[in-house]
């Protein structure tokens, strides 16, 4: 059976802004808001796999707009705060596109989805980058991170795959959300990594440029 078959087409989501995660990746996250403690403990009670999608810039208006493509992500780790609120560790599945969002009586949003996009995203086949592909990423990464503030332990991120690696820099990275949405759904690593690169140049050159003329 194909792993996908098992996921569910309809979902609760968890709108972040200004935040991806990729599959085979895990993220933590404190859980405070009343609607969405409420939806961890659906979750918890059900399937443990809740959507994380980012809502769009909607300027004036009340009720958020989704984009199309998140990720779909299980429960790993649980632990309730004496002050109420909900540590967890999502782990990554799929990504998936929103067909439709379905209206119910819940506090929390649900969507019919599909993973027919993103059929490799459980491909047990690894693409063929070296690590010798992101030298020039490191490099202006590192230097981009350091005008930033950011502070990234490089040496434990070597540590990790390809993959994880590149995903980690595209989670991690100080991008806006419409660039951090377009990295999310590139279709491949391969893509991603080169997408990337294209982002940051942006940001190196500005630098660069700003620089120059001070």
């Amino acid at each position: 059976m194909n792993k996908k078959e098992k996921f569910p087409n309809r979902i609760s989501v968890f709108p972040l802004s200004n935040f991806i995660f990729f599959p085979n990746t895990n993220v933590p996250l404190n859980i405070f808001e009343p609607r969405y403690i409420k939806m961890i403990n659906d979750s918890m009670k059900s399937s443990r796999l809740i959507g994380m999608v980012q809502p769009k810039k909607n300027i004036g208006k009340s009720f958020e707009s989704l984009y199309d493509i998140g990720c779909l992500g299980k429960i790993t780790s649980f632990s309730e705060t004496q002050d109420g609120r909900y540590l967890i560790v999502l782990n990554g599945l799929s990504r998936f596109k929103i067909i439709e969002e379905i209206k119910n009586d819940k506090l929390y949003r649900e969507c019919r989805i599909s993973f027919d996009d993103f059929q490799n995203d459980t491909d047990i086949n690894k693409e063929d980058i070296k690590f010798s592909d992101l030298k020039l990423i490191f490099k202006d990464f590192k230097n981009f991170f350091e005008k930033k503030g950011f502070a990234i332990n490089w040496n434990e991120l070597e540590k990790q795959n390809l993959e994880q690696t590149i995903n980690a820099l595209a989670m991690g990275s100080p991008f806006s959300l419409e660039e951090k949405q377009i990295l999310l759904e590139t279709k491949n690593l391969s893509m991603r990594k080169d997408k990337l690169e294209e982002i940051l140049k942006t940001y190196v050159l500005d630098n660069f440029d700003n620089s120059t003329l001070q």
